[in-house]
């Protein structure tokens, strides 16, 4: 009788424990909410906020306009395609640096181990907004994978062909 006793306050301390992690692991989930968007760390939280709801046009909203800038469904597509794959990657923000109309904001990447032994590890990086013409910090540039390596970057003409002469009939 008292070995039954004994397990049954085993089960329910279990039982508690379960409980308790439960809702904890409920309570502590943080919403993914846009906020302010007149700093530059609040454009880039907002951008990686609509890449992980899947709002793409939002996201495409927060780039800067000009040369080489993708169209709304190549965009798109880097992300649906898996090109860009946000899966394993968090993102944390640091400092803001304000220089006239160009901005900088330290960005973290801490990309997860892809086994259950491997260690995470952080990346330092840095996202660039700048002032557009009605004063909104639009994104010039941002770390892999939450940026395009060919965005606003000119593509590369291929090299002519060399045909070699043989010596003698030049």
């Amino acid at each position: 009788m008292k070995s039954d006793r004994f397990l049954n306050g085993i089960l329910v301390g279990i039982l508690l424990l379960v409980i308790l992690s439960l809702v904890v692991y409920f309570t502590r989930q943080q919403a993914l909410d846009y906020g302010e968007e007149s700093s530059p760390a609040g454009v880039v939280r907002n951008y990686v906020v609509a890449l992980l709801k899947g709002d793409y046009a939002r996201a495409y909203g927060y780039l800067k306009e000009g040369d080489f800038k993708p169209d709304e469904t190549q965009f798109r597509q880097a992300f649906l395609t898996r090109q860009l794959d946000l899966r394993g990657v968090s993102l944390e923000l640091g400092k803001a640096l304000i220089e006239g109309e160009v901005a900088t904001v330290e960005v973290f990447l801490i990309r997860n181990a892809n086994n259950p032994f491997g260690n995470s590890f952080t990346e330092n990086w840095q996202a660039t907004l700048r002032r557009d013409k009605d004063g909104r910090w639009k994104l010039e540039n941002m770390p892999y994978p939450y940026w395009n390596w060919d965005w606003y970057n000119p593509t590369v003409p291929a090299p002519e062909p060399v045909i070699p002469v043989p010596a003698g009939q030049d």
